[in-house]
């Protein structure tokens, strides 16, 4: 540090003083190149380039100084850069012939730990590819030695045969350090031997890396902002002196532009919106692409039905300006070039080198013509470019013929309205890609500014949609996201639109259609008007008759007039096309005319599976989304109060194809049926039990089955009818789904010692009893919502007693039938007690029938026939020994001695 000493104390004085920073090289710096986001310094020298981190030292709370340190030394052979360029780790090196490309790399392969040993890259190639001194001498004496033009891009670049090696000589404790590097681009041109004389005229120039960062990345903060950006796409440019070549880098490498110049370049630079280029007397300007190309790497949905930008492949567009005399240097910084000119262009400074000398890899010195002291004839000038939304307003003028605009000269006759031509596609293009390039650097705007480039981007979009609306090309499509990046509504669209040609005929061109059918399918909450409505049904009439069923359906088309819609409909059936959906969609515009006898009409000339089948091809028959919310249609209302099978059916067969999802299914249903949120119709009951029938794959059993037993169970509990009457009955749904199981014998004697009145109520209780009895259903998770039904009532009972049997609680449940029901006691047992549970006729139920008869009651007979019935099965379940075993100590003989006699006698009887 030259100026003051970091140790001492600064005085107030040091903000006037100059801060000076040397920084030793070891060889003689050829090049320079500082990058752009974080300030390091890449200096090149003859056969390597030495890398300067920039660091900020703090002297105290309130001061802080900048320092740099030499952090890395890039070692090249086989090339001498003449010009260097260095952006957050990517280095392009240039010679008079030859770009590389290389990305340094901060992360070590394979666990390896920093270190300060070189890295040496893989050089296939040998050095001068084998070129021997002899040949060397030649080429100095009487040969000129040109090697062939080369591109090669990724890995392919590693076979250049250009050596690169990295020696670390930062800190350990460096935030940052590169430990490997990549190749990315390699290219080499080959001269043109008849004008090689001339060596200006085969030199590479103007080599720059451009980086664009993600939009708003940028803190507010002004200091330390380098910090806070975050790279999206970098950019490199560099130009022959009569062609210039734009690749980008990062995610892949890939040649973007070719600029083709009209008279010999000096110099280029680089910008996201333009390529500026001098000539000897001329600054020329040229579009770039670097915003479309970024925009697609910032945005996935980019290109897309959503969002659409401007090919990258578009051709550039070139925007002459105004002559400057003896131009020699160019730069650029935000909204200014600096130009640099000299009125005698022979008194200025060059590098003249032999032609020769040019075409070999042979290091060449720089000499430089020393100006004299006083000389005259140079000239500075600083260009502010116009701002880009007056560009963009000045290249939307209406202009009959080629007129100099403030930046641009562009040759296209007439604007957008009335030019059916790609130019003007490609005018509205350039002109969007110019707001989009000023809005994807946030940093430089004023809020002011920002909204009214917002502005211009939509109505930009709008025009772009335009232009492809109206336009018959291949790229029609793109009319859709256009519009919709425009912002502007369904019906401002179709206003723009220029309904009639010049021969009255209607125009119907294939952007147009696209967008309006893709925006008639995205249930946008958008109603058009009768007379909108009724050009768009004669513009799909003419276009796309097919679709004319499908966008009836539209919530946007809900203003129609029916006859209009009846008229085209009936047209459709002349014309062959008539289908079930064409007859949904009929039946649908009757009911709306209020015809009642047409509606029917249509409804019986197809079957009830096919009817089905046409709601799957168009469910907005059935239902539509409003404000994000699923909405009966005015048929589904219809067909619930007449046809709520064929409703149930169809919307099982959306459900099915996908077309609606279970939670909506359920929402459609109760807002059908006018019910809340905890209120169950009769006709979403049906449903679920259409689901089971169906057995869809995507449906959850366990949870249709929670759904339907806790209904069941609700209006059992509350003695609630169904609401309507259920489309199918509890044998119906036996004989047609194995979910539910046929009802276990000893249920029905159970039930048949009360009276059912209730019919729904009988309905209900024996779909219930018939999910328990089935294969499917886990009974462990319904046990706990069995509390509302009371085991008082036969229902309740019998409930209870089936959830216990299939959990296999056989004593318990015996001891409730012979206090609640003891005529059930014998056909349960027979039903269940079997195999390995029939020990329990004489554990069991024996003792338990003996100690009821003992004492006494009203249930004395029952429990007496009973147990008869049970002294005749253990009779022939046991030997002799075991049946006596088995009987009470104080029963009667008598009573037991017909039952000992049968099973002394039964083993001489088989």
């Amino acid at each position: 540090m030259v100026g003051h000493d970091v140790e001492t104390p600064l005085c107030g004085t040091f903000r006037d003083q100059m801060s000076i920073i040397e920084m030793p090289l070891s060889e003689a710096p050829l090049c320079l190149s500082c990058c752009p986001v974080k300030g390091d310094l890449l200096v090149g020298c003859a056969n390597k380039l030495v890398l300067f981190s920039l660091k900020y030292q703090i002297v105290n709370e309130e001061l802080s100084v900048l320092d740099f340190e030499r952090s890395l030394v890039i070692h090249i052979r086989n090339i001498t850069p003449v010009e260097i360029s260095f952006c957050v780790g990517y280095v392009a090196v240039m010679s008079d012939l030859e770009v590389l490309i290389l990305k340094l790399e901060s992360n070590p392969k394979n666990g390896e730990s920093a270190n300060h040993h070189p890295h040496k890259t893989n050089s296939p190639m040998k050095p001068a590819e084998g070129i021997s001194n002899e040949a060397l001498q030649l080429e100095s004496d009487d040969f000129v030695i040109c090697q062939k033009p080369m591109e090669l891009l990724g890995e392919k670049s590693e076979q250049s045969g250009i050596s690169v090696t990295l020696e670390s000589t930062g800190l350990d404790d460096e935030k940052i350090k590169y430990f490997h590097v990549q190749h990315l681009l390699y290219r080499r041109f080959a001269p043109d031997i008849s004008s090689y004389v001339l060596s200006d005229d085969i030199k590479l120039h103007s080599l720059q890396l451009l980086p664009i960062y993600q939009t708003g990345s940028l803190t507010s903060a002004r200091k330390n902002s380098y910090q806070e950006k975050e790279l999206l796409s970098l950019f490199c440019f560099f130009s022959l002196p009569h062609v210039g070549y734009l690749y980008m880098v990062v995610k892949s490498v890939e040649l973007m532009s070719v600029y083709q110049y009209p008279e010999r370049s000096q110099q280029a630079v680089l910008t996201p919106q333009f390529l500026h280029v001098i000539t000897s007397n001329y600054l020329q300007c040229f579009t770039v692409r670097c915003s479309a190309a970024a925009a697609r790497e910032e945005d996935p949905d980019m290109d897309s039905t959503v969002k659409a930008c401007p090919p990258v492949s578009m051709d550039v567009c070139a925007l002459r300006i105004q002559l400057f005399i003896g131009l020699k240097a160019i730069c650029h910084f935000k909204n200014h070039i600096i130009l640099l000119t000299k009125a005698d262009p022979e008194a200025i400074p060059e590098r003249r080198e032999s032609p020769k000398r040019l075409l070999s890899r042979k290091a060449t010195s720089v000499k430089l013509k020393t100006p004299p002291v006083a000389e005259a004839g140079w000239n500075l000038y600083i260009v502010n470019t116009i701002s880009p939304v007056q560009l963009y307003r000045e290249m939307l003028l209406t202009f009959e013929e080629p007129v100099e605009i403030t930046f641009a000269k562009v040759d296209y006759s007439n604007t957008y309205k009335t030019a059916k031509t790609q130019s003007c596609i490609h005018l509205l293009s350039e002109a969007h890609l110019l707001v989009r390039a000023a809005l994807m650097d946030p940093s430089q705007l004023e809020p002011a500014e920002k909204a009214e480039l917002l502005e211009a981007f939509k109505e930009s979009c709008g025009h772009l949609g335009d232009c492809y609306s109206r336009l018959d090309t291949q790229c029609s499509h793109l009319a859709l996201p256009y519009y919709k990046m425009s912002g502007l509504s369904m019906a401002e669209v179709l206003a723009r639109v220029d309904w009639a040609a010049e021969d009255g005929s209607q125009k119907c061109e294939r952007g147009l259609i696209f967008y309006i059918n893709h925006s008639l399918y995205e249930n946008l909450d958008e109603e058009l008007s009768e007379e909108l409505a009724a050009r768009v049904v004669q513009m799909f009439h003419v276009a796309e008759p097919k679709q004319l069923p499908h966008i009836l359906c539209s919530p946007s088309m809900k203003n129609v007039n029916p006859l209009t819609a009846m008229h085209y409909l009936r047209k459709l059936d002349t014309s062959g096309l008539s289908s079930v959906l064409v007859t949904l969609s009929k039946a649908a515009v009757a009911l709306t005319m209020g015809d009642l006898d047409l509606h029917r009409q249509e409804m019986r000339s197809h079957s009830e599976m096919k009817l089905v089948c046409g709601f799957i091809l168009e469910p907005r028959l059935l239902i539509q989304q409003k404000k994000g919310q699923s909405v009966p249609t005015e048929l589904a209302l219809h067909l619930k109060e007449t046809q709520p099978g064929l409703l149930v059916a169809s919307v099982l067969g959306l459900q099915k194809n996908h077309k609606i999802g279970i939670e909506e299914a359920d929402s459609f249903f109760k807002v059908l049926c006018g019910k809340d949120e905890d209120t169950i119709p009769q006709l979403l009951v049906d449903f679920w039990e259409a689901q089971l029938v169906a057995c869809l794959p995507d449906v959850l059993l366990q949870e249709l089955f929670f759904k339907l037993t806790s209904q069941y169970i609700w209006r059992l509990s509350k003695r609630q009818p169904p609401d309507t009457i259920p489309l199918r009955t509890s044998e119906d749904l036996i004989n047609a789904c194995n979910h539910y199981g046929l009802i276990y014998p000893w249920v029905n004697v159970l039930i048949s010692s009360d009276s059912l009145a209730d019919k729904n109520y009988a309905e209900d209780l024996s779909k219930l009893q018939s999910l328990i009895c089935g294969p499917s259903f886990d009974i462990a998770s319904i046990v706990p919502f069995l509390e509302p039904l009371s085991e008082d009532t036969v229902a309740g009972l019998s409930v209870q007693v089936l959830c216990q049997t299939r959990l296999k609680e056989y004593e318990q449940c015996i001891d409730t039938l012979l206090e609640r029901c003891p005529e059930a006691i014998i056909p349960y047992a027979n039903h269940e007690l079997k195999e390995e549970n029939r020990t329990l006729w004489w554990k069991k139920l024996l003792p338990e029938l003996c100690e009821r008869i003992k004492c006494g009651g009203e249930k004395y007979q029952l429990y007496l026939s009973s147990l008869k019935e049970t002294l005749s099965v253990v009779a022939v379940e046991l030997e002799l020994r075991d049946f006596l075993n088995v009987l009470p100590e104080d029963g009667t003989a008598a009573f037991f001695l017909p039952y000992l006699l049968y099973c002394s006698r039964k083993k001489s009887l088989t």
